[in-house]
């Protein structure tokens, strides 16, 4: 007994937050237009540069293994810095900035801010990422070319600590679009208006631990586990949640491993 609990520690504080995977996931949306079908989004969640196992050498892989994907946009949904992290280190988003400049993909990258990122200094992280060539959309959208169409890209901020201002982000978007939405926290989800095509979230990082037959015994959410990981469909909207890089407050994953997602959008069958 005592040599499977050593080695499930082991692996819950050592291997497994170490570790690092590309997920492709293929969504039908049911209102993706057809002119966008096929857009490859990599979705980069939860980086938390410094937390163990996640300095500087894992961040470049994530920007290597992430362009080896070849995705069309990338999309960072928030929480670049640590704190408080049991074991970690801090890393200036400027440094993580820096790192992120390397990242490749036709389209951009886009990033929105997270809870995390504010408690360090919002506009001082807006400005690390806007100086690495990243877009911050903070209740803000952009309009991006694609195939002679137009993806409409909106940024939505933090649910807990900026306005999460949906009007705002969605102001600019024709009434007719249906836009790509990415957020930090999911809990903001079912504000979202049917008009969104997808919404984009991390925050959870899965729950970070997944026991089986238990379930995930904490995720950071008033909505528990219903918004923990992967795909959700809810009354007839879409949402995508990361479960993201790095770990908070407990070095920790069990069966929730860090994970690059890169989505590929389909439109539904004519």
């Amino acid at each position: 007994m005592f040599a499977l609990l050593t080695v499930l520690a082991l692996w819950a504080f050592a291997f497994e937050p170490a570790s690092l995977r590309v997920r492709e996931t293929a969504l039908t949306l049911e209102r993706w237009p057809s002119e966008l079908d096929g857009l490859r989004v990599a979705v980069l969640a939860d980086l938390h540069t410094g937390s163990p196992w996640n300095g500087t050498k894992s961040l470049a892989r994530v920007v290597r293994e992430t362009n080896d994907a070849r995705p069309d946009l990338v999309l960072i949904a928030g929480d670049l810095v640590i704190q408080g992290v049991v074991g970690g280190r801090f890393v200036s988003p400027e440094v993580s900035g820096e790192i992120l400049s390397g990242l490749e993909a036709r389209l951009g990258v886009f990033a929105v801010l997270g809870n995390h990122d504010w408690w360090l200094d919002g506009p001082r992280v807006i400005r690390a990422l806007e100086a690495s060539g990243v877009t911050v959309l903070e209740d803000s959208s952009a309009a991006i070319p694609f195939r002679g169409d137009t993806l409409w890209l909106a940024g939505v901020s933090d649910y807990w600590e900026a306005p999460h201002d949906i009007g705002r982000a969605l102001s600019a978007v024709p009434p007719t679009s249906a836009p790509l939405v990415f957020t930090h926290n999911p809990d903001v989800f079912p504000e979202m208006p049917r008009r969104v095509a997808l919404t984009i979230a991390g925050h959870t990082h899965g729950g970070q631990v997944a026991l089986p037959g238990v379930g995930r015994p904490i995720v950071p959410s008033v909505y528990g586990e219903r918004y923990a990981s992967g795909h959700v469909r809810e009354y007839g909207r879409d949402l995508f949640v990361s479960t993201g890089v790095g770990t908070s407050i407990l070095p920790v994953r069990f069966r929730v491993p860090p994970e690059v997602h890169v989505l590929t959008l389909r439109s539904p069958p004519r």
